[in-house]
């Protein structure tokens, strides 16, 4: 059980080490953007993240709204 533990704790602190190489070694120490929203092969097919579908959804006018207006 106690084995087991300090295996964990040690594979959990390698993992955290070897992130920070990783966020060491890049420009501005920063992981690259993995939003759906920003990968250009998204966009040319226009494909966006669902929240920001969501929001482009609500602010468009009800047909029924616009109907009614008249």
């Amino acid at each position: 059980m106690i084995q087991t533990l300090i295996i964990g704790i040690v594979v959990l602190i390698i993992a955290i080490l070897l992130m920070q190489v990783k966020v060491l070694s890049t420009k501005n120490g920063e992981f690259s953007n993995t939003h759906i929203g920003a990968n250009k092969a998204m966009q040319e097919r226009g494909i966006g993240c669902a929240t920001s579908q969501d929001i482009e959804y609500y602010k468009k006018e009800s047909p029924v709204k616009k109907l009614l207006k008249n």
